[in-house]
């Protein structure tokens, strides 16, 4: 049987795409060595896959040919870097911590793209997107008309009931004097999307791309920087723009019980606090086709705190709670801390520390939710890696004008991804509104930055961003509760809660004692309510005596789908009619208290079910 005899095989990698002449009967390991030395890799810490999902590798053998695989003329293999694999560092890239797909900067293809504004490159070849599964709420805005409805203006509509005119067909998303009217500062991304496009109606094909600020590898007409360097691999200068988007058009927590009880932390020790935001992301009908970050739990990792500093941690249960909040139908949406500094303990006001004058953000908070947002890329089928942007968002608790405690939202901008990941920014060391592009040196070459701003006669003119103002870098995003409190985890304001993970203050520890208490508060049939808890459900998957992740799944689902009589089946198991016992014990060993009453304040007796004064249950 005839086969070709030589082939051109495309491979495909993060760091751009490269096309490799081959012979049929060569041996993989051939392959593997021709792929090595177009990349320029360091070592064969790589896989070769026929999909980007690690599925249908094709393993480096000295046995088997490219024919016996079945591989052919023009057929496309992708280049997986094995986990902690530093490929490129022979080629002087520069190590980006965060490490996760879709952060790559490169194009996918070995010339640099032409038309390339803003992160969009028009091109005419769509079925060369990757396929991407996006989030469910981007799949429902997606096929949505998305077009505005107005209603027949009885000053200038001169027609009858069924006809339209200009004054009430409908608009578009993106209308800019509909937005003007609405305050809406930002476009939503999906508006966005169906701008570039030319609206709703319009097939015109897109890619959005991330601004790249590294040396394009492969380049063979000199040596690697910093012995040299030319216009084919190096990267372009980039303009900072105001994002005119955002992904993410509100945060809205489900009750105020939820940042009242993480900032209790604060209120006992006076120190500042960072937690993770769980929740989901819903359409937001404020917004033309916009998108909102619901809230219903924060959890607090590991951490050194003091009046002015937060130090995190590492973080052993990071991916149990992530497990844990994905079962309950929740993922990590966000990041919240604290910037508080009390101005009268007595009326309870802190001080308007951020404002106008001072900063929003600064530059070191910037640098942080650049990196969280490249950690949490957002899914997108308009982009050749699979994802542009992030949904991540950014939430600081501080003084309002009036000096009361206050929420404000924010994102950083795609390019300021960019700058973190590739790690040209950093913080200025005494004023904390302005960043620094990092110069170039002989271990990172660094292009050039420049945003623009009006001089004194009014004229547009660029400057280097050395420093740079990081209100070039930042996107607002409102900062909400609902009118009527919405609970994913149910509470009774009666009970005494659950300690939260991780501070290390006086009875705020998670101990089995604090658990013994706090499900003594309940009687059998509010087992369901107890446990509705994010915090509890943490501790009950790790607690020293008897760890219960392995048996959680049941019951999970029961909070999810508040399911009284599945809690109650899973409350009959053997695991936790053990633990059962063991808070009977403990609760048994227990010095006997008198107990207040929350109606009344009376101090009872330890042996009273009901209150001697107001006659109230305990």
């Amino acid at each position: 049987m005839s086969h070709i005899k030589t082939i051109v095989l495309r491979i495909q990698s993060p760091e751009g795409t490269r096309r490799i002449n081959i012979g049929s009967d060569d041996k993989i390991y051939g392959l593997y060595e021709k792929v090595r030395d177009a990349f320029s890799l360091s070592s064969f810490a790589f896989s070769l896959c026929r999909s980007r999902n690690l599925k249908d590798e094709i393993p480096s053998t000295k046995s088997k040919t490219l024919f016996s695989f079945g591989l052919k003329h023009g057929d496309m293999l992708f280049l997986i870097p094995h986990e902690g694999a530093d490929l490129w560092h022979a080629n002087n890239q520069v190590d980006v911590p965060m490490g996760t797909p879709g952060t790559s900067s490169s194009s996918t293809s070995d010339s640099t793209p032409s038309g390339e504004t803003n992160g969009l490159r028009e091109t005419p070849n769509p079925t060369s997107l990757p396929p991407v599964a996006e989030d469910e709420v981007d799949q429902i805005l997606s096929g949505v008309e998305g077009k505005l409805h107005r209603k027949r203006d009885e000053k200038l509509c001169h027609h009858g009931t069924n006809a339209c005119c200009v004054h009430c067909s409908p608009i578009e998303p993106y209308d800019e004097a509909y937005l003007r009217e609405q305050n809406i500062k930002h476009l939503s991304f999906h508006s966005y999307i169906r701008k570039l496009r030319g609206g709703a109606d319009r097939g015109k094909f897109i890619a959005l791309e991330d601004t790249s600020c590294r040396i394009k590898p492969g380049c063979k007409d000199h040596p690697p920087w910093p012995k040299g360097i030319c216009s084919k691999c190096q990267p372009s200068a980039i303009t900072l723009n105001r994002q005119v988007y955002r992904h993410v058009d509100n945060v809205m927590f489900e009750n105020a019980e939820i940042v009242e009880r993480f900032l209790d932390y604060w209120r006992t020790s006076g120190h500042q606090r960072l937690g993770y935001l769980y929740g989901k992301y819903e359409v937001h009908g404020d917004v033309p086709l916009g998108i909102r970050a619901t809230v219903a739990a924060i959890y607090e990792p590991p951490q050194e705190t003091s009046r002015e500093r937060i130090t995190l941690l590492p973080d052993e249960k990071e991916a149990l709670v992530d497990e844990i909040a994905h079962d309950l139908g929740l993922k990590k949406v966000g990041w919240i801390f604290t910037d508080l500094i009390a101005e009268d303990m007595q009326k309870g006001t802190v001080k308007h520390i951020r404002n106008i004058d001072t900063h929003f953000l600064s530059a070191q908070e910037c640098i942080t939710a650049g990196y969280f947002q490249n950690l949490h890329p957002n899914p997108c089928k308009f982009s050749p890696t699979g994802y542009f942007g992030s949904k991540f968002t950014t939430v600081c608790v501080t003084g309002d004008s009036r000096n009361q405690v206050h929420m404000e939202g924010y994102a950083v901008s795609a390019q300021c991804m960019s700058l973190v990941r590739d790690q040209c920014l950093i913080p200025t060391k005494d004023l904390p509104q302005l960043g620094y592009i990092k110069e170039s040196s002989d271990k990172q070459y660094v292009p050039d930055v420049y945003y623009k701003e009006k001089d004194n006669y009014g004229n547009e003119v660029s400057k280097l961003a050395r420093p740079l103002p990081v209100e070039y870098l930042l996107v607002d995003v409102p900062v909400s509760t609902p009118l009527s409190p919405l609970y994913t985890f149910r509470s009774d304001p009666t009970k005494t809660p659950f300690p939260v993970e991780n501070r290390l203050l006086d009875k705020h520890i998670q101990d089995f004692s604090a658990f013994s208490s706090y499900m003594h508060q309940f009687t059998s049939d509010q087992f369901l309510l107890a446990v509705s808890d994010f915090h509890v459900l943490l501790y009950i998957a790790t607690m020293e005596m008897l760890p219960m992740k392995d048996h959680l799944k049941p019951l999970i689902k029961a909070i999810r789908e508040r399911d009284q009589n599945a809690a109650a089946e899973w409350a009959h198991s053997d695991q936790w009619a053990t633990v059962n016992a063991l808070i009977a014990a403990h609760h048994g060993n227990q010095p006997q208290q008198e107990w207040t009453c929350p109606h009344c304040t009376f101090l009872n007796l330890p042996h009273l079910s009901a209150c001697d004064m107001c006659s109230l249950p305990r």
